[in-house]
């Protein structure tokens, strides 16, 4: 008898125990692609920067002067409803900089008490300036753990 009470006892115990399934790769972030007018994959020849304001006041680089750029992923702010993004983009004998401006519901993510709180976001509205992008079309409005669907398409004016 007293065996079958300590089995039944490390049956329940065993039993109680949780594997934790928090997620390998939990990094949000936003997928951008270049497009032609045509809807073909844009690659620009000159150069392309990213920067950003961070909670202090201060600006960070998020891009350093990418060539040859066709896309690129971006983190996004957890807590902020408007995420900014300042993009320059110079080439030979000119210099073109917009404002980006994606605004966003954060959606707290609870997986696990053993896992950290993560954040999701539903873009509301993408607005930009139009000194050298032509137009921004959303793809996909959820942003989650998805890095291989593309979020935002971004238009480039031509003949710079």
């Amino acid at each position: 008898m007293r065996k079958l009470i300590g089995s039944i006892f490390a049956i329940i115990l065993f039993g109680a125990c949780t594997s934790v399934d928090c997620p390998v790769d939990n990094r949000v972030a936003v997928v951008y692609k270049l497009s032609n007018s045509d809807n073909t994959q844009m690659t620009l020849t000159d150069t392309l920067t990213i920067a950003t304001r961070i909670a202090n006041g201060t600006d960070s680089i998020l891009l350093n002067k990418s060539v040859e750029t066709s896309d690129f992923t971006l983190p996004v702010s957890l807590t902020n409803e408007c995420d900014t993004f300042t993009f320059e983009r110079k080439g030979n004998g000119y210099a073109v900089t917009d404002t980006v401006w994606m605004e966003k519901t954060n959606l707290p993510q609870f997986e696990s008490v053993d896992c950290n709180l993560v954040y999701f976001h539903d873009v509301t509205e993408i607005t930009h300036t139009r000194h050298g992008i032509d137009s921004i079309y959303v793809n996909k409005r959820r942003i989650d753990y998805d890095s291989n669907t593309e979020h935002f398409r971004i238009y480039f004016k031509t003949g710079m």
